[in-house]
């Protein structure tokens, strides 16, 4: 990582930059999946954002392609995320946990705020994220749609109204493709209705049942995890009590509900001091 003068003075040619043409310049990792060519193709469209560069991994297909219709003509897709954070205001990062680490380094060498919507993340991931929010500012969702981001709101708010007597179940279902189970956003709404409660997650967690697993532990919150098809991502939580069941759900119809989140997080996030944000932090106050 450089020092603060490098990452001010990159941060003051975007800055310039920006003045110039009035748009805000984004990166874009990932550019060649569906997740980064839906962010491309928003931001064709945005009247404050505008594409600054997209990466792929080496050897993938898309690399040395055009990123996509509305790029300035001469773009391609590269393959180092170095150039792209210095070219960058904000990255965008939909790609893979292995690949991590070696974009914040860039992030923060290029002085670059990065949103992070890549799932399946452990422990070491947050430890990396969490350094690199000393230097730029980090937002990292599970999640980019701000209807979730409103329905993890509304999970903890009725775990913390119903208490431990009625159980919670979250069920998830996504396209056939999908590598991490329980996803990621049924990870972060069930880390939501743990708060309410003020519980640890980790603790009262059930990852799916199968054979004579006993009576269902009093106080658990439990996911189970469905494949299939093209579904680009069903999320309920069920509040389950005596002779009477809530449901809160969330539907995602394609994937432009997540690019569309997440390029309203990278407006957002431009400009803001080092740190760690969330989706709720975007989402703004709750109303009370």
């Amino acid at each position: 990582m450089t020092g603060a003068g490098a990452v001010a003075q990159a941060a003051a040619l975007r800055h310039t930059s920006g003045m110039m043409h009035d748009k805000t310049g984004v990166g874009v990792l990932g550019a060649g999946g569906r997740m980064g060519q839906a962010i491309i193709a928003a931001l064709a469209e945005h009247p404050h954002l505008q594409i600054a560069g997209a990466i792929e991994r080496a050897g993938h297909a898309a690399v040395g392609r055009s990123p996509g219709p509305g790029c300035p003509p001469g773009m391609t897709i590269g393959s180092n995320p170095g150039p792209l954070a210095h070219a960058s205001a904000v990255l965008i990062d939909f790609t893979a946990p292995s690949a991590l680490a070696a974009t914040l380094e860039a992030a923060c060498e290029g002085g670059a705020a990065i949103v992070i919507g890549t799932t399946g993340l452990e422990a070491d991931h947050h430890a990396l994220i969490d350094r690199a929010a000393r230097h730029i500012a980090v937002l990292q969702a599970a999640n980019t749609s701000l209807g979730v981001t409103l329905l993890a709101r509304l999970v903890a708010d009725a775990a913390r109204a119903l208490g431990p007597d009625w159980d919670i179940e979250i069920a998830e279902l996504h396209h056939r493709h999908k590598v991490d189970a329980p996803s990621g956003t049924a990870l972060a709404l069930g880390a939501a209705a743990a708060r309410g409660r003020g519980v640890d997650l980790g603790a009262v967690s059930d990852r799916g049942r199968d054979g004579i697993t006993g009576a269902r532990v009093p106080g658990h919150i439990g996911f189970a995890s469905l494949r299939g098809g093209s579904a680009a991502g069903d999320h309920t939580v069920l509040f389950a009590g005596e002779g009477e069941r809530i449901e809160l759900r969330h539907l995602a119809e394609n994937r432009d509900i997540f690019a569309r989140g997440a390029l309203k997080a990278a407006a957002w996030l431009a400009g803001r001091p080092a740190g760690r944000y969330a989706m709720d932090d975007v989402l703004g106050p709750a109303l009370r």
